[in-house]
């Protein structure tokens, strides 16, 4: 194996530098997706397979490994049907993320506000009700139903909207741009029974809404009085009006942050870097491992030569040479975890007679992994020299 193969980030050039940028880009879309999403347990449990699958190749466990085999064959299926939520809010982002997509906007500080102080009064007169604030995300698909209003937002409105002899008191609002746009509309439940266990259905329906977009989704409890609020497959219960207001105005500057005035400001690099660091660091090991990985190379060997079917009367004395050099070629990941002791040599002795005589070797003599290719092998003969065992001698005790 030459120096390029053992160095290959020595002759790395500018397009495969831009490549891994893009992998990396890739790869943290994924890792703030699944965060996001509930397939992060799942999406665990199959690293932890890929994990020991590698370690049962490495072992040589062919039995289990044939097992993997046959779970990977299917692997792609049980993808598509795990994740066809997940999947299908991929592609609506991909949609929502083109380049001809315009800003959108949503409640401003005046609705929020507007928001905080109908919802209190709710919450004083134990009076239920559902608010979505929509973010990024598209929501139309999650939600069957509805009336619309298109109306500026107003405590009055509100107020009238989940006053108990209002027919459409018990869907949800959806405020968007700054206008009430829909009433009375139904959401998906949630099926997280640890979160919504001991909360009603209009926490179950805010809840169920966060597990699929971005949207904040604000609920009155109308037998406790209380104030709670869902977002990213969470719920948790507010303590008081201004957590309220803050948690609007902290949704609204991380959806919809204003500009910032300096193009150089390294906002987009301090945040979430872990996250990145770990994106960079897979990019350059898929690139490693596929790229210069991929390349054909070819290694030597030093392999001892052990003998068999050796007569029961005799034993090994010398093997001249005791190594032979085995030359394989092979797509270079190959060898990164690559054990050299599964490569034998054993020589056939059956015919051995005293003294020294020399054993022609062959490719069938030499066992290596099917994933390389024996280029050659040499000295094609050695010398062995074998002795008489010595006797054992059985005592007489009779």
């Amino acid at each position: 194996m030459n120096n390029d193969s053992l160095m290959p980030f020595a002759t790395i050039t500018v397009g495969e530098i831009v490549d891994i940028f893009l992998v990396a880009i890739l790869i943290y879309t994924a890792i703030v997706w699944l965060r996001r999403t509930r397939a992060a347990f799942v999406v665990r449990g199959i690293l932890i397979l890929g994990a020991a699958y590698m370690v049962v190749r490495y072992m040589d466990l062919q039995m289990t490994a044939w097992i993997f085999q046959a779970f990977f064959a299917v692997f792609l299926v049980m993808i598509i049907v795990i994740f066809q939520e997940e999947l299908r809010q991929m592609f609506e982002h991909v949609a929502v993320w083109s380049f001809t997509r315009q800003p959108v906007a949503t409640a401003t500080s005046t609705t929020a506000n507007i928001l905080t102080r109908a919802l209190t009064d709710l919450a004083r007169d134990r009076i239920g009700a559902l608010v979505v604030i929509s973010g990024k995300d598209p929501i139309d698909r999650h939600i069957t139903g509805g009336i619309p209003l298109d109306a500026l937002a107003s405590v009055p409105l509100l107020r009238s909207i989940f006053d108990v002899h209002s027919p459409g008191h018990d869907g949800a609002v959806l405020v968007e741009n700054d206008r009430l746009t829909r009433f009375a509309a139904h959401l998906p439940l949630s099926k997280d029974l640890a979160q919504t266990a001991h909360v009603g259905t209009r926490h179950s329906a805010a809840l169920g809404l966060a597990e699929l977009c971005d949207a904040l989704c604000l609920t009155v409890s109308e037998e406790r009085g209380t104030i709670s609020i869902a977002r990213n497959g969470r719920l948790r219960q507010l303590e008081s009006p201004q957590e309220l207001a803050a948690v609007v105005q902290e949704f609204l500057r991380d959806k919809f942050p204003a500009k910032e005035r300096n193009p150089m400001s390294f906002h987009l690099l301090r945040q979430n870097w872990p996250a990145k660091a770990v994106s960079i660091g897979l990019a350059i090991g898929l690139w490693y491992l596929f790229v210069p990985g991929s390349k054909i190379v070819e290694v030597n060997y030093k392999v001892p030569v052990t003998v068999e079917h050796l007569p029961a009367n005799l034993q090994i004395e010398a093997i001249d040479p005791p190594m032979v050099s085995a030359t394989f070629k092979a797509p270079l990941r190959t060898f990164y975890l690559f054990d050299q002791k599964k490569i034998r040599l054993s020589a056939n002795v059956a015919m051995a007679e005293l003294g020294r005589r020399t054993f022609a070797l062959s490719e069938q003599d030499l066992r290596f992994p099917k994933e390389l290719t024996l280029q050659e092998f040499s000295p094609t003969s050695v010398k062995i020299s074998v002795k008489a065992a010595p006797q054992v001698e059985l005592s007489n005790d009779g």
